[in-house]
């Protein structure tokens, strides 16, 4: 909520956030993850603002065409503000549908997709679409819950095929993803002796795109200050920024989870007598958007807090 308020207080019109820089939306955003969201943001209210004269779209389709929103986004849209029998299918709505009928598809392939959309497509109330499509969620969210669901007092419990058949614990059905990936960070934090640092811009596709990271050098496993400093990609950073040996700054490895993989990161602290023109003052580095990861960083080290 704190998140929200600060956005709409900066943010109040969709213009107001058209005209923001996209470093200002990442910066508000920072520690909620999923930072696609905020550049899809940025991107649809500057489309909006631009080139549909200001009118956000008000049908199904119109705002299916909007970067960034899918089915479940536009479907929401479309039943709560515009009154359009448009049925919402998110993780509360397949585990209620799946448990009330009895529908064994995983809720993770395409088949399952499409069938459980026709199905709440087929439940959904075309008097109060939002009403309805915001009852089933809640439904789920508070009642038909994964674990220990309230089934003695559930109004679907003489029609519930999962109840009567004993499946509860085991619907919805989905299909199991792959493994978690481990990816070994050690992230080079520059410091010189007039008080700059330096982060890098993230560019390339991916989570973190354009949030601000320190040099990052990527191990295959966990290594000590000796095998970091033969890895070419460290050398070539301590080259450009002529870096004294580094030392590491947590003793304890930090373990940070993504949805898809894990991060074993380690800082290491390295000084110059002087960084290149790119490096930015302490100061500076606490506006910058950056990882939750890196932010928790920063906000503890000493040197970036006095």
């Amino acid at each position: 909520m704190p998140y929200y308020e600060s956005f709409e207080a900066r943010f109040p019109t969709v213009q107001d956030l058209a005209e923001a820089t996209e470093e200002e939306v990442l910066k508000l955003w920072q520690g909620l993850g999923y930072y696609s969201r905020a550049r899809n943001l940025h991107f649809t209210a500057k489309y909006i603002t631009q080139e549909l004269q200001g009118k956000f779209p008000d049908s199904f389709q119109g705002l299916l065409e909007l970067k960034g929103v899918g089915d479940y986004t536009a479907s929401a849209i479309a039943s709560i503000c515009f009154d359009l029998p448009t049925a919402v299918v998110d993780g509360n709505v397949y585990r209620v549908l799946s448990r009330v009928f009895g529908v064994e598809t995983a809720i993770n392939s395409s088949a399952g997709i499409r069938e459980f959309k026709e199905l709440a497509q087929q439940l959904i109330d075309p008097e109060q679409p939002g009403t309805f499509n915001q009852a089933i969620m809640e439904f789920g969210a508070r009642h038909c819950v994964p674990q220990n669901p309230k089934c003695d007092a559930c109004i679907f419990r003489s029609d519930c095929v999962a109840y009567r058949e004993s499946k509860v614990a085991v619907l919805p059905v989905k299909i199991k993803k792959t493994r978690l990936r481990k990816h070994h960070f050690n992230y080079i934090v520059p410091i010189s002796e007039d008080n700059k640092s330096l982060l890098q811009q993230r560019t390339e596709k991916g989570i973190w795109q354009n949030l601000y990271q320190f040099p990052l050098v990527e191990t295959s496993e966990e290594v000590g200050s000796a095998e970091l400093q033969r890895q070419s990609e460290f050398q070539n950073i301590s080259e450009k920024l002529k870096l004294r040996p580094p030392v590491l700054y947590n003793d304890d490895i930090i373990v940070h989870k993504l949805s898809h993989k894990h991060l074993y990161t380690k800082f290491w602290i390295a000084e110059s007598e002087s960084l290149h023109d790119e490096a930015v003052s302490y100061d500076r580095i606490h506006r910058l958007p950056v990882p939750r990861l890196i932010a928790k960083f920063i906000s503890e080290f000493p040197p970036f807090n006095n």
